[in-house]
């Protein structure tokens, strides 16, 4: 196996050392980070004068020509290699000779890993916003086409409410919104460049940290060499952020499961996004939105494995860090996956408008309404409250809904009630009469999708500092 620092030992690495330290099974995704962090590094080199044009030529060339062939497939990125960085200096040393070696002059694998990282994180974080971007595009669309769509809202899975199937919506655009800014957050706070720092102390060579920088489309150079090559904060924080977009996709996930039930039938799922019974030839069973749920513990997994490599950790760099991709790496994938599953399979999914409605008639989802109607007769809402609790008892043993008791019956229980009773509790009154900001009304629910589409296409024409790799020449 090549190494990058093997003159001063007298003997080799035991193989159970070698396949337990290497990390070149999983970094090896990293190529591309890794070439782009090199073109940069060596254009750097050059304009300080501390490559020769001719060695940053060859270095350049090679650089390029690996990367083509790796792409073309004419070159695995594999082999008996320690890790990414191993692999491409070792080849590009075999294409170009001695100016091979000179790359790494000004560089350690320290800064070199803090580099790739950073760049992987910078483009996963643009790439999992276009998904949430896109989910929430469907989120808006749901919003739009069912403004009247009347359904029991819950707590406590206890029908509670009148609500619209928009509004309802409109709660996981919320959530999905918060998990773009905090994306957004991220990307400003982590968009710095490590390379230059070396092993952990910086170099006596005249390297131009802004300057490559800027050639890697950073904000600028990080501050503290010690902190660059030791920093797994970013990568954290978006374990974190994973997290928190994961439980949001399981609450739906969750939601969608129990309305997928023959007992709610709220929700039809595409048959795309379902699956059978080896021996009950009847199920349609919610594998995907299962999956979605379970897969949230193993994003937290990786979250949780994180905070604990780092927690003990003296400055400056310790081989521990090197846990810090395989859990990373999964985690991004997975979550990826997920958000885009899940938009897929919401924006093919047939919601049971009727069965919606029926349900929301028939669980004293207009209650409330009907005590706020004794208010407006001059009844303190604490007694009104007490009144409409004896009429739910009275129905539940009566078999009748609110709607169906006579007026005489309701007069039993106060003098207030009058014919305009019936229409206080229409569970489209009870809808429409909610105005305030945020609520399930007409007016207020106009105006919050006309907020959702104003944010979204915000976001969507926002833009970030930092180059697609593969400009640098």
């Amino acid at each position: 196996m090549a190494t990058l620092w093997g003159g001063r030992f007298t003997k080799e690495m035991d193989d159970t050392v070698k396949l337990y330290q290497d990390s070149f099974p999983y970094d090896k995704r990293l190529f591309e980070e890794d070439v782009e962090g090199s073109l940069a590094h060596c254009k750097m080199l050059v304009r300080q004068g501390i490559l020769s044009e001719g060695d940053g030529k060859a270095i350049t060339d090679g650089l390029n020509s690996i990367r083509d062939d790796v792409h073309a497939g004419k070159l695995e990125v594999a082999g008996d290699y320690e890790d990414i960085h191993t692999f491409v200096e070792e080849v590009l040393t075999e294409r170009i000779g001695d100016a091979g070696k000179r790359l790494h002059t000004g560089r350690s694998r320290n800064d070199q890993i803090a580099l790739d990282m950073r760049l992987f994180t910078r483009k996963k974080i643009l790439e999992m916003r276009g998904q949430i971007l896109t989910l929430l595009s469907i989120l808006l669309q749901k919003m739009k086409e069912n403004e009247d769509t009347i359904m029991p809202g819950f707590t406590h899975l206890q029908k509670a409410q009148p609500i619209t199937l928009a509004h309802h919506m409109g709660s996981y655009f919320e959530m999905f919104r918060r998990d773009v800014t905090r994306l957004d957050d991220l990307y400003e706070r982590m968009n710095y460049c490590p390379l230059g720092s070396g092993a952990f102390a910086g170099t006596t060579y005249p390297l131009d940290r802004e300057y490559t920088a800027e050639l890697l489309g950073f904000k600028a150079a990080t501050n503290n060499s010690q902190d660059s090559v030791s920093d797994r904060d970013y990568i954290i924080e978006f374990l974190s952020d994973m997290s928190l977009i994961m439980m949001h996709l399981s609450r739906f996930a969750e939601e969608t499961v129990i309305w997928n039930t023959n007992e709610y039938r709220f929700i039809e799922i595409d048959d795309a996004y379902s699956t059978g019974s080896s021996i009950m030839p009847q199920k349609k069973n919610p594998d995907i939105a299962e999956l979605l749920r379970g897969k949230t513990g193993r994003v937290y997994g990786s979250l949780m494995g994180m905070l604990t490599v780092m927690k003990g950790l003296p400055l400056a760099y310790d081989k521990d860090i090197q846990e810090d991709k395989e859990g990373y790496f999964d985690a991004v994938d997975t979550t990826m996956l997920s958000i885009e599953l899940a938009g897929q399979m919401l924006d093919t999914a047939r919601f049971n408008e009727k069965r919606m409605a029926d349900s929301a008639s028939g669980g004293f989802t207009n209650a409330t309404d009907a005590a706020d109607y004794l208010v407006t007769k001059g009844i303190p809402f604490r007694d009104a409250h007490g009144i409409i609790g004896r009429i739910v008892l009275y129905c539940i043993e009566k078999n009748k809904s609110m709607n169906e008791l006579s007026l005489e019956e309701y007069k039993t229980f106060s003098p207030a009630f009058e014919q305009d009773i019936y229409q206080a509790i229409d569970l489209t009154t009870c809808v429409e009469r909610r105005l305030t900001k945020g609520a399930p009304g007409k007016a207020a629910m106009d105006q919050e999708i006309t907020d959702s589409e104003e944010f979204l296409a915000g976001e969507k024409a926002r833009t970030f500092q930092g180059i697609p790799g593969g400009e640098i020449s």
